[in-house]
Order: structure tokens, then C-alpha cells, then sequence
């Protein structure tokens, strides 16, 4: 008996879900979701579009495993569902939540069937640094002491030091005293990132806006860098601050 035309009507109408096999299936796509819809807060520059290295980050997953394969996997069947769209931003290819796939997400964290996500980028970038700042500060603290004591000895030389020791000491310590800022700074000054949006270093403080424009521009200029604990590495250069 051909099928009646209800039947056939409800059988042409779009699906704004995937066909689920298992609820392990139904967990990890809205975990996906979930890990997108984040990626798009924690954006520095506000784009809605986000490369599969970003996702995996969210999910605490590593690049070069058989799980980023399976989310990998995931992203085509969402795509294909209509709840991702994929694009390219300048020759990479990212992906962005659709209408359908926020309204899935919402629904999922509507009835508390999404499992909370790993801890975030920007949580875990903050908690490391604020780890390793605290292991630093003595071995920091010393080098600052070893370059202002060399000063001492340098300014009591005979003959005097020569130009050349003088120039060589200010680089030492510029680097040193920068380095012990920078670990101060991440140890107990940067304060704890919401995961409602991103942490992004403006390089203000509180009280900034009480001082002219050219000292609140010579303070950002300063703290350029300050979070970036690859920096105080002995081969790396406070220069490179971004």
C-alpha cells in the first residue's frame, strides 16, 4: 500500500537533529557543541568561527590521537546535520555553530543532559602560570640580587669598568628585573578568568585612568608580554613580549 500523504509530508519536512544510535553518541556531539559555543566566548578577536585545534582544546583532547579522529568524525556528521557550517579563514578551515546547532545545545543544557566540559584554555593557562610564578619567584628574586650586587662591584672596580661591562649589566638586569615582574605578576596579580568571556590581557589596572595618556601608555607598554611564561626562559627576550 503506497504511504499516505501525511506520511509523506512529515517524511520531506528538514530534521534539525542527526539520527542517534546511543546515548554515548547524544554525550559527546552536544559535548562538541558545548566546546564550540565556548571557543566562540573565550575568541580574542570575536570570531564565531573556530579551527579543529580550538575545539580540541576545549575538549582537553590531544591533536594526534584517535579520539581528535573521533571528534574529527563528529564535526562531519554535525555538518552534515546542519548544526555546524564549515567555512575558511584565510586558507584554514574553521567551523561555526549554526541556528539548528545552538538550538540543540540549548535544549541539551535546558534539560541537564550536557556533561560539564574539561577546564578551559584560558583556566588552565592562568593556573599554570600562576604554578609556575610562585616556583620562580626565589630563583627570580636572586638573579636580581646577583645583577645589582655585580652593579656594586662594577661602580668599585680598579680601573673603572668600561663601557662595554655597563651596557652588558643593563641588559642583564633589565632582563632579570623584567623576568621577576612578569612571575610576580602571574604568581598573585592576575586574577582568576570567568569562563563567561575572555581573559584578555589589556595591560590596564585599576587606578590607570587617574594618570595622564602618556603614562597609561607607557605602563601598557610595560606589561607587555607579562603572561607569557615561555618568555622567562634564559634563551627567550623580554623584547619579544606580544
Amino acid at each position: 500500500m503506497p504511504p499516505s500523504p501525511r506520511a509523506v509530508s512529515r517524511s520531506l519536512q528538514p530534521k534539525e537533529e542527526p539520527t542517534i544510535n546511543t546515548p554515548a553518541d547524544v554525550i559527546s556531539d552536544v559535548l562538541v557543541l558545548a566546546a564550540m559555543e565556548r571557543a566562540e566566548r573565550h575568541r580574542a578577536r570575536g570570531h564565531s568561527d573556530i579551527p579543529i585545534w580550538t575545539i580540541l582544546e576545549h575538549r582537553d583532547i590531544p591533536r594526534r590521537s584517535a579520539m581528535a579522529r573521533r571528534v574529527r568524525s563528529q564535526i562531519g556528521a554535525l555538518e552534515l546535520a546542519g548544526s555546524l557550517a564549515c567555512s575558511r579563514r584565510h586558507g584554514v578551515q574553521v567551523w561555526a555553530l549554526t541556528p539548528i546547532g545552538r538550538r540543540r545545545l540549548q535544549r541539551s543544557l535546558r534539560a541537564g543532559t550536557v556533561p560539564q566540559l574539561p577546564e578551559s584554555p584560558q583556566h588552565r593557562a592562568w593556573r599554570n602560570a600562576r604554578t609556575v610564578g610562585a616556583q620562580e619567584l626565589d630563583r627570580f628574586r636572586a638573579g636580581v640580587r646577583e645583577a645589582l650586587d655585580e652593579g656594586a662591584r662594577l661602580l668599585s672596580a680598579e680601573p673603572p669598568a668600561g663601557s662595554d661591562a655597563w651596557f652588558e649589566l643593563g641588559e642583564h638586569l633589565r632582563r632579570a628585573v623584567w623576568r621577576l615582574g612578569s612571575a610576580t605578576y602571574c604568581a598573585g596579580e592576575w586574577v582568576e578568568p570567568n569562563d563567561a568571556s575572555a581573559d584578555i590581557d589589556n595591560h590596564r589596572e585599576p587606578g590607570d585612568d587617574r594618570l595622564d595618556t602618556s603614562e597609561q601608555a607607557l605602563l601598557r607598554s610595560r606589561r607587555a608580554g607579562r603572561r607569557n611564561t615561555r618568555l622567562w626562559d634564559d634563551t627567550s627576550s623580554a623584547s619579544e613580549a606580544d
